[in-house]
């Protein structure tokens, strides 16, 4: 990793500078069995959907089982779009029922592992009737289609029982992440107008019970839509259950009928709302519809993962998050194959959790986020060594970019220089994967999501809408319409025009910042929110994040500004040390002299700070909004409800008022 400084030309710059040349190539034994195969085939993929987007994607989608066939494949009046019109379809059929015609109806469609240790397998047969079941349950409780359900849930097989029952009957699910907040219940119940929740007394983490349904108790006090509550019992923890309003879901569940088909639903029949955090402090309900979202996370779940049915996959997202939704119910289960579900956290009860469930499932592939892979590596390599991982052959990372060293850490350790590693990079609104290597087709670069996906359109824009040359930061854009993307805000297209559609014209804004290489690979700088403006150059947080991570004592960082009298911002550091390593005042300047030769003195930190943990949300992320408070001196202000542990926080604040 080398640094070289580049930038936008414009009146706001982005400055890059960092620099990556490590390639690694698929081996020939990969790619001789993958889906697609060379770049070669990936080229004449990406050319067949630039010249007919509409006749690459309706040919595609005739994979899927249709109730009644669409009559237009694309509806476009921008920023609106509806795909596959007149078409009817169901996705909880095209998961599971399709499946039963074939001798996948006996396969584990899910093998569902506790914190604790315990295991359960549902196959395709099985998972189909709890499905039905519970879409019996949710009928004779007064649910019907357009309905939306609110499920707020352990990651435990009841989760997925709840989703595909409702699209199986066309009520439309929100799912909220189970670390939320009474009060963050309540406003997505409210915004919902959801009739129904579907939660648990409880649910482990880190061997202790968090409570779950008092919570909703809670938020229910203000949530005049919602009329019935079902609780599944996990913890056996005491609860109070409100007459003619709160059912156990095993009472329900042990008279429920175990036929119910499938309700043929209208392609743009909404099939979710997802709530992310809005900059206003009133979430966004992200709306994805049935349809198109299937055939996306379908086919990129295919492709990307290099889906086999001898495969078991595995990713460790939680289902409350979109990434959960996509790549670990819909996407992988329309294909056929066995997804497994893991409770828990990667270092309870030791840092070896992760590669034991590798081990004793014989996982093929493994799907997590940079944070936690940065995590585990100051635990160091002995527990990774404990494990048998030769059963995996692909690796891959969602979340946010992934530093080059961790990247190589993951090829290395986890994958032993045999598995090609999917760098993926996409959102909560593009429902699926955009840009990521097809791991039989694309040579990789570490830190790098390398080319968009056949059939998505990305560019790397100046604020003008005008292409930046390679080499050069810009805005990282999707300029055509894609299957699986945000239909709209809930109830709100006003926000949905004005969050996406107006920043740059006549195209669809990330809000990350980007390169592109001279390879045409896309190196994701993180959000322009991120973006530290030092004496007029605009940094990237990830690429500074890069450096120090590349140290061999550094085993993760995060890096914020903070007001500088001279530069106007100032970089702090906040880094986490490998096992064994003392953090000393020489040490920072050490670390401070590293980046500088890295990437260049432009990016050498003002401030490091060292901590044994950093604030992530439970899904994994950095808190880098709580830290540039902290960084600045000020108390922190906003919703913290998702936060993994409060006594980072602290310690950190006690930290700064030493």
């Amino acid at each position: 990793m080398a640094g070289k400084e580049i930038k936008v030309a414009g009146e706001e710059n982005i400055t890059s500078v960092l620099h990556e040349d490590r390639l690694f190539k698929p081996s020939e034994a990969f790619s001789s069995q993958a889906h697609v195969k060379s770049r070669q085939d990936y080229d004449r993929l990406y050319r067949k959907a630039e010249k007919d987007p509409e006749g690459f994607w309706g040919e595609l989608a005739k994979d899927l089982h249709w109730f009644k066939p669409w009559e237009k494949v694309l509806q476009w009046k921008a920023p609106f779009a509806k795909w596959f019109v007149g078409g009817s379809i169901n996705v909880s059929y095209n998961c599971l029922d399709r499946h039963l015609k074939t001798w996948r109806k006996n396969k584990a469609a899910i093998i569902w592992e506790s914190e604790q240790g315990e295991s359960r397998t549902l196959t395709f047969q099985t998972l189909h009737r709890e499905v039905c079941k519970f879409a019996n349950v949710l009928k004779d409780q007064g649910l019907k289609k357009g309905d939306r359900v609110v499920i707020y849930m352990p990651m435990i097989p009841e989760l997925s029982i709840a989703m595909l029952a409702c699209a199986r009957i066309g009520a439309t699910h929100s799912i909220i992440f189970g670390g939320f907040s009474a009060s963050a219940i309540k406003d997505r119940i409210n915004d919902a107008e959801a009739k129904l929740v579907v939660t648990a007394d409880g649910g482990f983490r880190k061997g202790s019970v968090v409570t779950l349904k008092d919570k909703v108790d809670e938020a229910l006090k203000e949530t005049p839509s919602v009329e019935r509550m079902i609780v599944v019992q996990r913890t056996q923890s005491p609860v109070t259950m409100q007459e003619n309003r709160d059912f156990w879901w095993h009472d329900l569940m042990s008279t429920a009928s175990a036929d119910c088909k499938a309700t043929p639903l209208n392609s743009e029949h909404p099939l979710f709302i997802l709530y992310t955090s809005g900059t206003t402090g009133k979430p966004k309900g992200v709306v994805h519809t049935t349809a198109g979202y299937l055939l996306g996370t379908t086919v990129t779940s295919k492709w990307i993962f290099d889906l086999k049915d001898t495969d078991t996959y595995w990713c460790t997202a939680d289902i409350g998050w979109i990434t959960g939704h996509s790549y670990i119910i819909y996407g992988i289960l329309s294909n056929g194959v066995t997804s497994l579900m893991y409770e828990g956290v990667p270092t309870y009860p030791h840092p070896g959790r992760f590669w034991e469930i590798v081990e004793k499932y014989r996982v093929n592939i493994f799907y997590t986020a940079p944070t936690a892979i940065r995590a585990l590596t100051k635990f160091g390599e002995k527990w990774p060594k404990k494990y048998d991982l030769s059963s995996l052959r692909l690796l891959g990372t969602v979340g946010e970019p992934i530093n080059p060293e961790a990247w190589m850490w993951y090829h290395r350790v986890i994958g032993k220089e045999q598995c090609p590693i999917v760098d993926t990079w996409w959102q909560t609104e593009t429902g699926g994967i955009m840009i990521t290597p097809l791991p039989g087709a694309i040579p990789t670069k570490p830190g790098s999501a390398t080319l968009p996906f056949p059939g998505i359109a990305i560019d790397v824009v100046n604020r003008e809408g005008k292409p930046v040359p390679a080499d050069v930061g810009g805005y990282l854009v999707v300029k055509r319409p894609w299957p699986s993307m945000i239909r709209t805000v809930w109830r709100n297209p006003d926000r949905y025009k004005l969050t996406y559609w107006s920043d740059i014209p006549g195209v669809y804004f990330t809000g990350d910042g980007a390169r592109r290489d001279k390879d045409g690979y896309v190196w994701v700088m993180g959000r322009v929110d991120d973006v530290i403006n030092v004496s007029g150059h605009r940094l990237g947080t990830m690429e500074v994040e890069s450096a120090l991570v590349s140290h061999s004592k550094v085993a993760e960082a995060a890096v914020v500004g903070r007001p500088d009298e001279i530069k106007g911002t100032g970089i702090a550091a906040f880094v986490t040390l490998e096992g064994g390593q003392k953090p000393t005042e020489a040490f920072k300047k050490t670390l401070k002299a590293h980046v500088s030769k890295e990437i260049g003195a432009i990016a050498r930190p003002d401030d490091i700070r060292f901590t044994d943990f950093l604030p992530k949300t439970r899904s994994g992320k950095i808190m880098r909004r709580l830290l540039r408070d902290i960084a600045a001196g000020r108390e922190s202000v906003g919703d913290i409800t998702t936060l993994e542990d409060y006594t980072v926080l602290a310690k950190l604040r006690q930290e700064d008022d030493a």
